[in-house]
């Protein structure tokens, strides 16, 4: 295991570029906000911690997913969300399932 070390620069919260946010910080912020994007920023972040977890490069996902490594990284920092085929060669190549939820927004819409 390679230890890695910080070097944090302090940056004033009115200063800040969205692009300088961590994605576990703009993933809370779409959570906040309540913006559909937040879904998106969720599986993101599991896609980082389980390609870490079993020790694949963005580079060797991208070869197992037929994609490439700027596509990876992409989805991983929150950028434009994959399509859904995109997402499930993802799960399985990091061994996982995909799990889609649908919920109505009102309960009890549509039941006769």
């Amino acid at each position: 295991m390679h230890s890695k070390s910080a070097i944090t620069t302090a940056v004033s919260p009115r200063t800040r570029k969205p692009s300088d946010k961590r994605p576990l910080e703009r993933l809370h912020e779409r959570i906040a906000t309540r913006d559909r994007g937040w879904f998106f920023a969720q599986i993101a972040e599991k896609v980082a911690m389980r390609r870490a977890e079993i020790s694949l490069s963005q580079r060797e996902l991208a070869e197992l997913v037929g994609t490439t490594q700027s596509a990876i990284a992409r989805l991983e920092r929150g950028g434009r969300p994959p399509r859904i085929d995109t997402l499930l060669n993802i799960a399985d190549a990091l061994e996982c399932d995909l799990v889609v939820d649908l919920k109505p927004k009102r309960p009890g819409r549509g039941a006769g």
